[in-house]
C-alpha cells in the first residue's frame, strides 16, 4: 500500500476532547489515515508518487461536514440577480431596475435571496415592483425557497389568473380578495406552475454550475454534506462527476417522500438505499412536516399573528405517520423538515410509535427547529432523534428586538424560543450544524461562527437573538464533525483524526477554538482534503 499524501509540521485537533494530539504527522493511503507520528517517522513512509505538504504549525481538523444542504438546486436557484443584500423595497427596485436594463428584450428576469422583511408591515405581493416590471416575466425566489413572487407578464404567460387546489395542503397561489393573484407563490407545487414555463438551462450548463458550486464548496474547507434532496438529474450529476474524479465532496443523499408517495413509492425509497459510487451514496429519506414561518407555512400549535401557519404539510398527518413507521421498520433513518412546534411535536410522535414496535438503533432527524417548548427538548434525546440547525438562519432573517418578519409572527413568547441550539444540546440531545444552502451561505466556518456568536454576519456589531442559545466554539466545531459522522452512522471511520478513518481533512490557519467568534468567518482555509487527495490547496502551501 503506497502512502498517498503526508502532512507535516500539523497541529492535529480532536474534537471530541478539544485537545491536539501528541503527534505532528500524518499519512493516508487508499482514502484512509494510516499512520500517526512525529515528523521524522511519518516523512520516512514517502516516495516518488506521495504528495508531502508541510503545514508550518497549521491546525488540522476532521473535514468539515455540512449538515443540511441542496447543491444542485443551490447551483441553480442562485443563478441570477441576488437581492440578498436588499434591506428595503428601494434597494430591491434599484437593482431590478439595473437588471432590466441589461435585459434582453423577451427575455425572463430571475432574482433570489429576496427577504421578506423589505415589505415592513406591508403583505408579500409583486405590486411595488409592478411599475420597474412593467411587461417583463420575471420569478423572485424569497430565500426560504419555499415561496417565489412572480411577475404579471409571468402570471399571464403561465396562465394563473386564480386560486389553485394543490395536494401539498400548504401550496398556494395567493391571492387578493377579489381572487387575482398577488404574485406570491407559496411552496414548490404552487411555484412550479409558472417555473415550468420559464426558460431552463440545458443539462450541460446544469452540471457546470454544480460542479463550479462544489469546487467553491471544497475551497471553504467542506469535505462532505448531507444532501436533503436528489430531485431531477442530482444523482446522475453526482455519478458522473464522481466517475470523472470531479466530486469534492463526499455526498450523503437523501431523496423526498412527498405526500401521495403510496407505499409503492415508499418501497422503492427504501431498495434505493445504499446505492451510489465512491463518493456518494443515497442514504436516508426527506420528508417535509410544515414550511416556513415566513410566508405562514409552516405548522404551529397556535397560529401565527395573521391567522396562518396552522396546517400540515401532510394534508393527512397520519399519513406521515405511516410512512415514517415503514421506513423505520425497514431500518431506513429520515430526515424531517419541521419548523413549526406542532410540526417538531408530530414527527417525535410519529418516531415514539415506530419504536414501539420494537425496532430500535435507526437514527432519525428532525431538520431546522426554529421553534419548541420546553416539554419537546427531552424527547429528543429520550428517543436518540438528532436535532439538524441552521444557526445563520437566526443570525441573519431574525433580530434581537423581534422586529423582523418571523418573530412578529410568531409574538414574543414563541420568538424567544428561536433556534435552541444550547437547549437542545444541554438537553442531550446530538446537534448537527449546516447551512441549508442556497438559503443562507456555505462556508463553515461562518456557520459555526453564527452558532456561538448569533448576531447579523453583516453588521456583527448588532445585538445578538438569543445569545443564552450560543454554543461553545467546541460545540460548533462537533456539530460539523464528530456529530455529523454519528448522524450518518459513520462516527467509526469519520468525524475524528485517528489511524483507520477517512483521510477527509480541514486545514485552517489558527485554531478554531481560541479565534474570536466574529473572525472566525474569516480564518484562512489553507487546505482541504477528501478521501486523501486535496481538493483545495492555498497558494502558501
Amino acid at each position: 500500500m503506497r502512502t498517498s499524501l503526508i502532512l507535516l509540521s500539523a497541529r492535529l485537533l480532536d474534537p471530541a476532547t478539544g485537545a491536539f494530539l501528541p503527534q505532528t504527522a500524518l499519512a493516508a493511503a487508499d482514502g484512509r489515515i494510516t499512520a500517526l507520528g512525529d515528523d521524522r517517522e511519518i516523512r520516512a513512509l514517502a516516495d516518488a508518487s506521495t504528495t508531502v505538504i508541510d503545514l508550518g504549525g497549521a491546525v488540522v481538523t476532521p473535514g468539515l461536514v455540512d449538515g443540511h444542504v441542496h447543491p444542485v438546486s443551490g447551483a441553480e436557484l442562485t443563478h441570477g440577480l441576488d437581492l440578498s443584500g436588499c434591506g428595503d423595497l428601494d434597494q430591491v427596485r434599484e437593482a431590478l431596475a439595473r437588471a432590466v436594463r441589461d435585459l434582453a428584450p423577451g427575455a425572463w428576469l430571475q432574482g433570489w435571496g429576496l427577504d421578506p422583511n423589505v415589505f415592513g408591515e406591508r403583505p408579500v405581493g409583486i405590486a411595488p415592483f409592478d411599475a420597474v416590471l412593467d411587461g417583463i416575466p420575471a420569478l423572485l425566489l424569497l430565500f426560504d425557497a419555499h415561496s417565489m413572487l412572480a411577475s404579471r407578464r409571468a402570471l399571464d404567460i403561465a396562465g394563473v389568473d386564480g386560486p389553485r387546489t394543490f395536494d401539498q395542503a400548504t401550496a398556494e397561489v395567493v391571492c387578493d380578495a377579489d381572487g387575482r393573484p398577488t404574485g406570491l407563490l407559496l411552496e414548490d407545487a404552487a411555484c412550479e406552475l409558472v417555473e415550468r414555463v420559464a426558460p431552463q438551462p440545458t443539462r450541460e450548463e446544469r452540471r457546470d454550475r454544480l460542479a463550479a458550486a462544489l469546487r467553491a464548496m471544497a475551497a471553504t474547507g467542506l469535505t462532505g454534506g448531507h444532501v436533503m434532496d436528489a430531485n431531477g438529474d442530482s444523482l446522475a450529476f453526482y455519478a458522473e462527476l464522481d466517475a470523472a474524479g470531479q466530486l469534492p465532496l463526499r455526498l450523503r443523499v437523501a431523496p423526498w417522500c412527498q405526500p401521495g408517495t403510496g407505499e409503492d413509492g415508499v418501497r422503492a425509497l427504501i431498495e434505493q438505499q445504499g446505492t451510489g459510487g465512491a463518493l456518494w451514496r443515497t442514504a436516508g429519506v426527506k420528508i417535509f412536516m410544515d414550511g416556513t414561518i415566513d410566508n405562514g407555512t409552516a405548522w404551529l400549535e397556535r397560529p401565527d399573528c395573521h391567522g396562518e401557519s396552522t396546517h400540515a404539510f401532510w394534508p393527512d398527518p397520519e399519513e406521515y405517520t405511516r410512512v415514517v413507521g415503514m421506513l423505520h421498520r425497514a431500518g431506513v433513518p429520515t430526515a424531517t423538515h419541521a419548523i413549526g412546534d406542532a410540526a417538531v411535536r408530530h414527527v417525535l410522535d410519529a418516531v415514539e410509535k415506530a419504536q414501539a414496535g420494537g425496532v430500535r438503533g435507526v437514527r432519525h432527524r428532525i431538520e431546522h427547529i426554529e421553534t419548541v417548548p420546553d416539554d419537546t427538548l427531552r424527547r429528543f434525546a429520550g428517543l436518540g432523534v438528532v436535532a439538524s440547525m441552521q444557526p445563520t438562519h437566526c443570525c441573519d432573517f431574525t433580530r434581537a428586538d423581534h422586529t423582523d418578519n418571523w418573530s412578529r409572527r410568531l409574538g414574543e413568547e414563541r420568538a424567544a424560543r428561536a433556534w435552541r441550539c444550547r437547549d437542545l444540546h444541554d438537553s442531550g440531545a446530538v446537534v448537527v450544524l449546516g447551512s441549508d444552502w442556497p438559503i443562507a451561505p456555505y462556508p463553515p466556518l461562518g456557520v459555526m461562527a453564527g452558532a456561538r456568536h448569533r448576531r447579523p454576519t453583516r453588521d456583527l456589531t448588532r445585538a445578538p437573538h438569543g445569545p443564552e442559545q450560543a454554543l461553545t466554539a467546541l460545540e460548533a466545531l462537533r456539530g460539523m464533525t464528530v456529530n455529523a459522522a454519528y448522524a450518518a452512522g459513520e462516527e467509526r471511520v469519520s468525524g475524528r483524526i485517528a489511524v483507520g478513518h477517512r483521510a477527509d481533512l480541514t486545514v485552517l490557519a489558527d485554531d478554531p477554538l481560541t479565534v474570536p467568534a466574529t473572525e472566525l468567518a474569516e480564518l484562512p482555509v489553507l487546505l482541504t482534503v477528501l478521501d486523501g487527495r486535496p481538493t483545495h490547496r492555498d497558494a502558501a502551501l
